[in-house]
C-alpha cells in the first residue's frame, strides 16, 4: 500500500479536487492524506486571531465570507443533487459550529479546534465526490488514530495500533482518505502537528502501515539548488539520499516541510519527496515519470526514478558514489547558501 499526500493547492478548487480524484483512481489500494483547501487555514487563523482580540464581529464576518466561498464550491463539485446536499449539510454544520466557537472565550485549545476545521471540510468534500463517481473509497478520521504525547511528539505505538485496527475493520476499499495536520493530544483535545503537518502525517501513516512508498504530491518540481523565490533559473536536484535531503536548506525544499524528515519512517519505506503535479502536466506526472528524489530512509541508498537525463540509479550503501556526484555536478548550478 502506498501513502499519497496532496497539499492545499492540489485541492484548492472543485476542479483540482476532481483532478486529484481522477489521479488516485487507478484501482490500487492506497491511503490519501489531504490538507485544507488553499487559503482556508489562513482564514481560520484570522478568525482565531479576531477571537483572541475579543473582536467577535470581525470573526463572524470572516466565517460568513468563508461560508459563501464553500457554498459556491459545492455547486461546482457535484453533479448529483443528493451528494451536493450531503456535502452542503456537512459544511453548514461546520460553519454553525465555528459560529458557536467564536461565541466562547478564547483559549489556545479552542484555537486549535478552529484550525482543524479546514482539513475536516476538504476531506468530506473529496470523499463525497469520490463516492459520487462510484469509487470504492472511505473516510478514516485522523482524530480516531493520530495522537501526540505530553511533549507534542507523535505517539507512534498508539498511531500504529489504532490505524491498523481501523483498516482491519474497513477492508476492501481502494482509497482510504484521511486528514493531514490534525491530531488529538493526551487529554483527548483536538491538536495539530503545526504548519507543514500534513507532510508529517503522511510519513507517520507510512511508518505505521509499513507503506510501500510515501509520496508528497505538489506543484513544485522537487528540491532546488537554491531558493527559486530569490534566485532565477534554479534547477531541481534529482538525486539525494535522506541525510542530504534533511540537511538541504528549507528555502530550497519547499516541496517537503521539515517534520517530514523526522525519524518515524522505516527503512522499508521509500520516500518520494516531490512529485510535480499540475493540471497541464497531469498525464506525465500521474505516471510518476517526472524526476523525483526517492529517498530510502536509514539505508543511505541514493536512487532515482528512471529518466533519460538520469539513467544511473545508485545502490551503493555510501551517502553518494562518484557516479551520483558526477550526475549532480552536471545538473546543479553552483550556488551560495
Amino acid at each position: 500500500m502506498k501513502v499519497l499526500k496532496f497539499g492545499g493547492t492540489s485541492v484548492g478548487s472543485p476542479q483540482r479536487m476532481k483532478e486529484v480524484s481522477a489521479l488516485i483512481n487507478d484501482g490500487k489500494q492506497k491511503i490519501v492524506v489531504l490538507s485544507a483547501m488553499s487559503g482556508t487555514t489562513n482564514s481560520l487563523v484570522e478568525i482565531a486571531s479576531y477571537l483572541k482580540k475579543n473582536n467577535r464581529e470581525a470573526a463572524n464576518v470572516c466565517i460568513n465570507r468563508l461560508r459563501h466561498i464553500y457554498k459556491e464550491h459545492v455547486g461546482n463539485l457535484h453533479a448529483k443533487p443528493e451528494f451536493a446536499q450531503r456535502t452542503m449539510q456537512f459544511l453548514l454544520g461546520t460553519f454553525d459550529n465555528l459560529l458557536t466557537m467564536v461565541s466562547r472565550d478564547y483559549t489556545p485549545e479552542l484555537e486549535k479546534e478552529i484550525l482543524a476545521q479546514g482539513e475536516l471540510m476538504s476531506t468530506n468534500m473529496v470523499i463525497a465526490y469520490l463516492q459520487e463517481q462510484g469509487i470504492k473509497a472511505t473516510l478514516i478520521p485522523a482524530l480516531d488514530y493520530m495522537m501526540i504525547d505530553e511533549n507534542g511528539e507523535p505517539d507512534l505505538h498508539y498511531i500504529k495500533e489504532h490505524l491498523k485496527d481501523i483498516l482491519k475493520k474497513q477492508p476492501g476499499y481502494e482509497i482510504y482518505l484521511t486528514q493531514g495536520f490534525i491530531t488529538r493530544n493526551r487529554k483527548g483535545e483536538i491538536d495539530n502537528l503545526q504548519r507543514g503537518g500534513s507532510d508529517y502525517t503522511a510519513c507517520l501513516i507510512g511508518a505505521a502501515v509499513g507503506a510501500e512508498e510515501i509520496q508528497i504530491w505538489t506543484d513544485i518540481d522537487g528540491m532546488h539548488n537554491n531558493d527559486p523565490r530569490i534566485v532565477e533559473h534554479t534547477t531541481p536536484v534529482r538525486q539525494l539520499n535522506f541525510e542530504e535531503a534533511a540537511g538541504w536548506p528549507i528555502s530550497a525544499r519547499k516541496s517537503c516541510t521539515p517534520p517530514a524528515f523526522s525519524p518515524p519512517a522505516t527503512p522499508e519505506c521509500p520516500f518520494a519527496c516531490s512529485i510535480q503535479w499540475t493540471p497541464k502536466r497531469r498525464e506525465r506526472s500521474s505516471t510518476t515519470r517526472c524526476a523525483v528524489a526517492r529517498l530510502r530512509l536509514l539505508q543511505q541508498r541514493t536512487t532515482s526514478l528512471p529518466s533519460k537525463s538520469f539513467p544511473h540509479a545508485c545502490s551503493s550503501p555510501r551517502a553518494s558514489c562518484a557516479r551520483c556526484l558526477k550526475s549532480l555536478k552536471r545538473t546543479t548550478r553552483a550556488s551560495t547558501w
